[in-house]
């Protein structure tokens, strides 16, 4: 079987199951996502030995420390896995629900309700966590789901997507609702993005090269989890020792992120003050900077920065700086080098603090705090299928809501349209 095939069989599976899974009730979702969870506990150790395979190959093939982060799964982790599972069992499920209603002069009573989307296929890299927060959220939104991982985490992948969907169909959901594309071929990829006929919406995560490869390709709606070149700008009058605790922590907390910090601006007239205490902090993590001759005139052990820095979204421990003249400069260089995900300013002057908010278009915007928090869980919408940097239809963490459309319903009483 062609990896073409393959992925018409997951897709046809999963269509088939949409049919179901518009009705299912609440009762029987959130019954399977406890049976999920308890599943990936239950089977931990299994969890982990397809992990290690997955582990050492990794190393063989010369994955960074950062990839190889994002990769490794352990007890810690399994647990988010399962109580991220609890946590969307616990919220209000949208499907059904009431949006908008009214009735008409002719009598006909109109609502507008939330419905699910149908089949939504998600690609990603590295994490396999990422199996088990689309599969739980796309199964309580009432969707099914087609898994496509990366390589570098097949044999965790393929066995999660096992685990729980063996969990949810004991517990009433229809086979086919959660769909793991198991062949590494890059063909399957390409060729899922033009499978119009049974998916309804890929969702992409990964950097920027990944969004140029499908968008050249794809005939199914695409919404992008893409890349992360994230800003923390500190403004002239920002508390200095709150500065550099919240720039430690967007940068150096978990680094191979696509919400951790990539690039500092300081504004000129405070820099030589702000930076570095901020400096010494982060290098004191291992933090590589990279910076322009200013911030280097501020701290020598800055290394120079090239036009391509401005662009990295590094994923690990270096982080690009920069000086400029101020707000209107810190915001001009977020528009030309930002890709839309997470910017913060660090001030304690309310009307910069404003205008940073209104001018800055990303799907997050910060005062006072770590680009970080910009996730599912944190903003408590549970686990997220991505963090979309678009603006149609959904923007930012991508929750139950972002994965259901809606229909009128229409109820009369013999009505005829003159």
């Amino acid at each position: 079987m062609t990896p073409q095939q393959q992925v018409e069989q997951s897709a046809q599976r999963a269509k088939t199951a949409t049919a179901k899974l518009r009705t299912l009730s609440s009762a029987i979702k959130d019954a399977a996502l406890h049976a999920m969870a308890d599943a990936l506990i239950a089977r931990q150790e299994e969890l982990f030995v397809a992990n290690a395979r997955d582990l050492e190959t990794g190393r063989e093939r010369g994955l960074s420390e950062a990839m190889l982060d994002r990769l490794k799964l352990n007890e810690n982790r399994v647990q988010q896995m399962a109580e991220g599972c609890r946590q969307v069992a616990s919220l209000p499920d949208p499907v059904g629900r009431v949006i908008s209603g009214w009735t008409q002069p002719n009598g006909l009573k109109i609502e507008q309700l939330r419905t699910p989307l149908g089949v939504i296929g998600v690609i990603y890299e590295s994490r396999p966590n990422v199996t088990v927060e689309a599969a739980v959220l796309c199964l309580k939104a009432g969707n099914a789901v087609v898994l496509r991982g990366g390589s570098e985490a097949i044999h965790s992948n393929v066995l999660l997507a096992q685990i729980i969907s063996q969990a949810a169909s004991a517990a009433g959901v229809p086979d086919g609702a959660i769909e793991i594309i198991e062949t590494t071929d890059r063909a399957a990829t390409n060729h899922m993005v033009t499978l119009n006929e049974y998916i309804d919406l890929v969702v992409p995560r990964g950097g920027e090269n990944l969004k140029k490869s499908l968008s050249a390709v794809a005939t199914v709606p695409l919404i992008f989890a893409a890349g992360g070149v994230c800003h923390i700008f500190v403004d002239e009058s920002a508390d200095l020792k709150q500065a550099v605790e919240v720039v430690h922590n967007a940068k150096v907390q978990r680094p191979s992120t696509c919400n951790a910090l990539e690039t500092l601006l300081l504004h000129s007239a405070t820099a030589a003050e702000q930076l570095p205490p901020i400096a010494k902090r982060l290098e004191e993590s291992g933090v590589e900077l990279r910076g322009d001759e200013a911030s280097q005139a501020i701290v020598p052990s800055i290394k120079p920065a090239s036009e391509d820095d401005w662009y990295a979204e590094y994923g690990g421990l270096t982080l690009a700086v920069r000086v400029v003249d101020g707000l209107d400069s810190a915001i001009a260089h977020i528009e030309t080098y930002g890709t839309g995900h997470s910017d913060a300013i660090l001030t304690q002057n309310f009307s910069n603090a404003e205008e940073f908010v209104g001018r800055v278009d990303s799907a997050a915007v910060y005062v006072n705090a770590s680009t970080r928090f910009t996730d599912g869980f944190e903003f408590g919408l549970g686990a997220e299928v991505g963090i979309s940097t678009q603006k149609l239809h959904a923007r930012g963490p991508m929750g139950l809501e972002a994965l259901t459309t809606t229909k009128y319903v229409v109820r009369g009483d013999g009505q005829l349209r003159a």
